[in-house]
């Protein structure tokens, strides 16, 4: 199929889109629609001969003409296909998106503490209008590349957080994302905004999973703002259907002194991308950037991360480690800028890569680019096969090869899960992780 035929489905979809909308949204949101249309039609999908999707086809993507959800598909989740979907049970102040609706009848939004606000971004736009469209997408922007302009061309709803200064939020914030989808396969598209002001500390879960192995397309993006001295956990789960193809992009912008930390566990979809893009803009701030990936079958998996060093005095600390069985594929590109009056930075990244297979395969590229002469930066990368040393240890101890495998594996993983600081998380991620390592 053509670039103009694959482009075209999308822009017959856009005049049934706008019809829907008609009314329902703010005028700033209608601008980024038309422009999000716009910039959608002066791109291309990528290939691979571009430089940033070298090792990662989309066409997997293109094959399929997805359907955007205009309307919540209300009646097509139930409560106990709910109660049976991974970390529905975590106690946290949840907030539930079908299809990328928001669903006010399996959220739990009524004992918020002062100073937290958790809403849908559709009712964020009418009832928080400045606050939102003094942040919307000013980081993620509509002109990053097609799947941007796609998302900004189709945006409707998505998870509004609001923490407001000197609050400390004790339970985590859980935004869980359902995907349906039976005979048409289903486009996706939710816009997350967090906003984290002076002085707060919050936990956030950001989790996407589906009820079954149907074919659908989520194409996310996620807005991060940490105002001054602010502290914010994030960790984003992926268990999504292995029929589902997940494109995700998350910018944070960081304000002095501020302390953000992410951990991103890749498991599902049949091709996934993650982009974390994060900018430093004031002195003294602490970035983490965590993720484990493990990918079977022809499973495949792109994380690509960006920090950017704007200011002097910062710390920024990056592990990436990837399991990979069969024939999956993945890549790992990570990019750290160290800017001219960026000094005293100190940055240190890693990735590591556990091949079970002689057919798996990884494609792993840290980038270091400094301006500033006083900084401290570090990148490395590492790819290998379990320890033999070790497995014949575990061996001679009673285990069989794949138990002891297992715990290798697991053990490899552990140090990034071991981030997670909210204990129930914790103890459901070290589960999902061994379950996904077992045959």
């Amino acid at each position: 199929m053509k670039q103009d035929d694959k482009k075209n489905w999308y822009r017959s979809r856009y005049d049934a889109f706008e019809k829907s909308m008609n009314g329902r949204v703010a005028a700033p949101s209608v601008e980024i629609h038309k422009l999000g249309l716009a910039h959608f039609n002066e791109y291309d999908f990528p290939t691979t001969k571009h430089e940033d999707w070298k090792y990662t086809s989309v066409e997997p993507i293109l094959q399929h003409q997805f359907e955007p959800e205009l309307v919540y598909p209300k009646g097509k989740l139930s409560q106990k296909l709910f109660s049976s979907l991974p970390l529905n049970s975590l106690s946290a102040h949840r907030i539930v998106l079908v299809n990328g609706h928001f669903s006010s009848e399996f959220s739990s939004l009524n004992e918020l503490p002062k100073g937290l606000t958790i809403k849908s971004l559709a009712t964020a736009v009418n009832e928080n209008s400045d606050l939102v469209f003094k942040h919307l997408t000013q980081y993620a922007g509509v002109e990053k590349n097609i799947f941007t302009a796609l998302s900004s061309a189709f945006l409707m709803d998505g998870a509004f957080i609001a923490i407001a200064e000197n609050t400390v939020v004790e339970k985590p914030i859980h935004l869980l994302f359902v995907a349906i989808s039976d005979k048409q396969p289903t486009l996706i598209q939710p816009w997350n905004m967090i906003i984290a002001g002076k002085h707060s500390q919050a936990t956030i879960i950001e989790s996407y999973t589906s009820t079954g192995q149907g074919t659908y397309f989520t194409n996310a993006i996620t807005e991060v703002y940490t105002d001054e001295n602010s502290v914010l956990e994030h960790h984003k789960i992926q268990l999504e259907s292995l029929n589902a193809f997940h494109i995700g992009n998350m910018h944070i912008h960081q304000q002095r002194s501020s302390n953000f930390a992410s951990n991103l566990f890749s498991f599902g979809a049949a091709l996934a991308r993650n982009e974390a893009a994060t900018e430093l803009d004031g002195e003294d701030i602490e970035s983490r950037l965590n993720g484990v990936y493990v990918a079977r079958d022809q499973q495949h998996v792109d994380n690509r991360t960006f920090i950017d060093h704007a200011k002097p005095h910062c710390h920024s600390f990056e592990v990436y480690k990837g399991i990979l069985d069969d024939q999956s594929t993945a890549v790992f590109n990570g990019k750290i800028l160290v800017r001219q009056d960026a000094q005293k930075t100190d940055a240190k990244q890693s990735n590591h890569a556990l091949l079970l297979s002689k057919d798996a395969t990884i494609n792993t590229k840290p980038q270091l680019e400094i301006f500033a002469d006083d900084v401290k930066c570090t990148h490395g990368a590492t790819v290998g096969q379990i320890d033999s040393e070790m497995l014949f240890y575990l061996r001679a101890r009673g285990l069989d090869k794949h138990e002891a495998e297992s715990l290798l594996t697991q053990a490899f993983a552990g140090s990034v899960v071991e981030q997670v600081r909210y204990e129930p998380l914790r103890d459901e991620l070290n589960r999902i992780l061994l379950s996904r390592l077992k045959k």
